[in-house]
């Protein structure tokens, strides 16, 4: 029965949770490789059955991952290059771990809840808090479907075809792709792209790296002419680029989609973290092949980067017109990759935030809020590329990401508390280890994005100086507060003000344990920590993007 026109007819033997909104979203895993009966309960012994079925239901962490590396990472990545040689690679690869942490916990909660991300943080923090969340999801993902386009033009200009050739084909190539109602089209289009985009490896050899240096700069951390508020912010919009907010949206209703329950899980862990190896390999890669303009005298780290068409340019005359062709196909296929992903993500929070049908598994007939909202923001994208000039189109480029890096300790928050809570998650809630390094993560954002807005205000301040300090401040409130925090929930578990909850859900079976219905969803529990977490962050968000706005308009204003 097809799940695309009409309602899905279940029984007791399928694996789904009952908080499922869209029927659609129950029904077999049909992948680009392959497909896996919801009925399949057989278990895996052979190699040759778990690799059929990895490869079925191999997609939504592949496509999220590689997704990082869209036209706004193609600039800063090369960027990174050109102006710091390989003295950046250690921060590609410290965000792998960081990278892999975060979509684990969103396939977690998307198997788990039959939920999507922003209907979720609707349900758990109240609309004020969804709209804002969501609000801000919006922004960026339309600011970055902006640089995927920009890229577009950039990467097919360097082949002398027009921008509104361009930029039209691909708009109307994406939706049309989309639209056709058939999930396994769609994911068979993203891994071609995909595909497409390891031409950086190539290019990689085209740029004669030294393997020595190389080896060095991704193990000791440093950054060559020292720390600098330049600096801070390319390593700012390196994070944004690598771990952007749309991303959790993206994989967690991904996951969905493509009707992925907990029996599965672990075959999307491994998904995720084949995508996240290859991300990284993909982004250190054009970090290498930027930096071939580094030592160059035509081209080094104090030309201006204007655009990304500039770069191809310069890499055509530093390397031969052969590695500049192959830097525009590169350019391309990876905005092609991060245009589909990100205006999808979009488009799912759209369907979650209204509570109207959003699969891909849908025709544009049953799900016209879904596909309208997706054709709209592409076709406005596209106006938006066509009529810009190329100085504001290459400075808009790199703003993004680093906007991306601001705005993602939020997201992060909420995923945290999301992956805590135990009427959501019940026994599949995040274990102290997880907790540890996801704190860990959102405390280095928020230092970073405070070094950046000081020495944005402060030119004159020591850059190393104002690191070191920053770091060695928060690690010290950390060491105060969170045993203070533990100390005094195990104090009132004790004296019985409050029951432990994860002692609780632990006992229970995560083979049968779903989330139940969102009406039957007790209220979130208002915890002290949850308030200040979350008020604090929203604080630090409003004066973050102040700051960043400062730093982008005070050229105009002098």
């Amino acid at each position: 029965m097809t799940t695309r026109d009409a309602a899905v007819v279940v029984d007791e033997d399928i694996d789904f949770a009952p908080a499922v909104l869209d029927p659609a979203h129950i029904g077999d895993i049909e992948g680009a490789l392959g497909t896996v009966s919801m009925r399949d309960h057989a278990p895996r012994r052979s190699w040759k059955r778990r690799l059929l079925t990895f490869a079925a239901i191999m997609g939504p962490g592949l496509i999220v991952m590689v997704g990082d590396n869209d036209a706004g990472g193609v600039q800063t990545y090369t960027q990174a290059g050109q102006h710091y040689g390989y003295s950046l690679l250690w921060v590609i690869l410290v965000l792998l771990p960081v990278l892999l942490l975060c979509q684990e916990m969103v396939a977690r909660l998307g198997t788990v809840t039959g939920v999507g991300h922003a209907r979720l943080i609707r349900e758990r923090f109240g609309r004020a808090w969804a709209a804002f969340a969501v609000f801000d999801l919006f922004l960026l993902n339309f600011l970055t479907l902006l640089t995927e386009f920009i890229g577009i033009y950039f990467g097919l200009g360097y082949f002398g075809v027009p921008k509104l050739l361009s930029v039209s084909v691909a708009g109307v190539m994406l939706f049309a792709i989309a639209a056709t109602g058939r999930f396994r089209w769609w994911e068979r289009f993203m891994f071609a792209m995909i595909l497409g985009s390891f031409v950086v490896i190539p290019a990689v050899f085209l740029a004669h790296p030294r393997w020595g240096p190389i080896g060095d700069h991704l193990v000791v951390p440093g950054v060559a002419g020292g720390v600098s508020a330049s600096a801070i912010l390319l390593i700012v919009a390196l994070i944004g680029t690598t771990v952007a907010p749309w991303q959790l949206f993206f994989q967690q209703s991904n996951v969905l989609d493509k009707r992925i329950s907990p029996r599965w899980l672990n075959y999307e862990r491994l998904d995720t973290f084949v995508g996240g190896v290859a991300t990284t390999v993909g982004a250190a890669g054009m970090i290498i092949f930027g930096a071939a303009l580094y030592h160059t005298k035509a081209f080094g780290p104090s030309a201006a980067y204007t655009d990304s068409g500039w770069f191809n340019h310069a890499i055509a005359v530093t390397l031969g017109p052969v590695a500049g062709g192959i830097a525009a196909v590169m350019l391309v296929f990876a905005a092609l990759v991060g245009a589909g992903a990100v205006s999808l993500s979009t488009s799912y929070a759209f369907g979650d935030s209204f509570n109207r049908f959003h699969s891909l598994h849908r025709t544009v007939r049953t799900a016209p809020l879904f596909y309208g909202a997706y054709g709209v923001q592409i076709f406005l994208a596209c106006l938006v590329v066509v009529l810009g000039s190329n100085a504001f189109l290459g400075t808009a480029t790199q703003y993004v990401q680093v906007l991306a890096g601001i705005l993602l300790p939020s997201a992060v928050l909420f995923l945290l508390l999301l992956c805590n809570d135990t009427d959501v998650l019940g026994p599949w809630v995040n274990g102290p280890v997880i907790n540890f390094f996801a704190g860990l993560v959102v405390s280095v954002l928020v230092v970073l994005s405070l070094d950046l807005t000081i020495s944005t205000l402060f030119p004159q301040v020591n850059g190393v100086a104002l690191t070191e300090t920053c770091f060695a401040a928060a690690g010290a409130l950390g060491a105060i507060l969170v045993p203070v925090l533990v100390w005094m929930r195990r104090r009132r578990i004790a004296r019985g003000q409050m029951v432990d909850q994860r002692a609780v859900v632990r006992a229970l079976d995560r083979k049968t344990w779903r989330m139940p219905r969102l009406d039957q969803l007790p209220k979130p529990r208002e915890t002290l920590l949850r308030k200040v977490s979350v008020y604090g962050l929203r604080a630090y968000i409003v004066v973050a993007v102040v700051i960043v706005g400062v730093k982008v308009f005070s050229p105009f204003v002098h």
